[in-house]
């Protein structure tokens, strides 16, 4: 009798019903032909790429979560602080406003609040990532059309954005 049958023949005895006995790892290999051992080495490796890509999700996860609790913080303090930067930011050398350096302000903290990604918005705005951060940056003049498809990409109306866009103008020129 071989050593598989003595084992289930035990475990038929010991439990009084039928267990499905399986012969060790080096046994089992030892049967297979080398297509299956392949097989079951390529299957292997899948698994630990399947683990180790499911780990880098979730690393990537827990790295956005930190990044928007951070944010989240910053924004507290942010709105705090004095209308002086915010006039700085938004303003040319020779004091004039810049709508557009306002607009990609607004479209910005819009975007972060949302907690998307620049890749996500331009994504579903139909906008290459790099123009889409050079219009949040104030460095692109933003088409009325461009601006319509990244507010929806938001979820935003364009007359929702438009008033947060005139209401910080009036709070840059001091008239709140």
């Amino acid at each position: 009798m071989t050593t598989t049958a003595t084992r289930y023949d035990d475990d038929i005895r010991t439990s009084g019903h039928a267990t499905a006995a399986l012969p060790d790892g080096k046994a089992m290999a030892r049967n297979l032909t080398p297509a299956q051992k392949r097989a079951v080495a390529f299957a292997q490796q899948q698994i630990l790429r399947a683990r180790a890509a499911r780990k880098a999700k979730d690393d990537r996860q827990a790295a956005l979560s930190r990044m928007w609790a951070n944010a989240d913080r910053e924004d507290g303090l942010e709105d705090r602080s004095n209308a002086a930067e915010r006039t700085r930011v938004v303003t040319s050398d020779d004091g004039q406003i810049s709508l557009r350096k306002v607009i990609g302000e607004v479209l910005r903290s819009l975007r972060t609040k949302d907690h998307k990604t620049l890749r996500e918005v331009s994504g579903k705005a139909g906008v290459s990532l790099g123009y889409l951060s050079e219009v949040e940056r104030g460095q692109k003049e933003a088409s009325s059309e461009l601006l319509v498809s990244i507010t929806q990409a938001l979820g935003v109306h364009l007359s929702d954005m438009l008033m947060m866009v005139a209401d910080r103008v009036r709070a840059v020129e001091g008239r709140e």
